[in-house]
């Protein structure tokens, strides 16, 4: 998968540096193209540019918070398919997100768990879009 146009897009929201070079590695060992922004601005221009595959999305952000990005992630109809992992320390607000969000994750969230996660749900998705391993692969 040396190709990133063969490669499903996953959009990091995180203000945090460190976890969000966790999510990133565990997203690029999984196969993911990853993109990387820390603010909720940053996210919201970003998503009118592009469909990701896939968000984690921390909820606690500066400006624009984290549940104001999935009510607009789930409110745009290029974005229908956007797999939303919800990304918090703050289990009481991440349990807000339930209906919305495909997944809640609370942090701590250990790298070899998301990695694992993010290998499972590239299979999904690869499945899902009718991608074989084999044009994955293409160089």
């Amino acid at each position: 998968m040396d190709d990133p146009s063969f490669r499903p897009l996953a959009l990091i929201v995180d203000d945090h540096g460190d976890s969000a070079v966790i999510f990133s590695e565990a997203m690029k060992m999984a196969g993911f193209a990853v993109e990387v922004v820390h603010t909720g601005e940053e996210a919201l221009v970003r998503l009118a540019d592009t469909a990701p595959a896939v968000v984690l999305l921390d909820l606690c952000l500066p400006r624009v918070a984290g549940t104001e990005i999935l009510r607009h992630i789930r409110g745009d109809e290029r974005l229908v398919a956007t797999y939303v992992i919800i990304i918090s320390a703050d289990p009481i607000l991440a349990g807000t997100t339930l209906e919305q969000a495909d997944q809640v994750l609370v942090k701590p969230i250990g790298y070899s768990w998301l990695r694992d996660l993010a290998v499972e749900l590239a299979g999904k998705l690869s499945t899902y879009n009718g991608i074989s391993d084999t044009e994955n692969d293409r160089t």
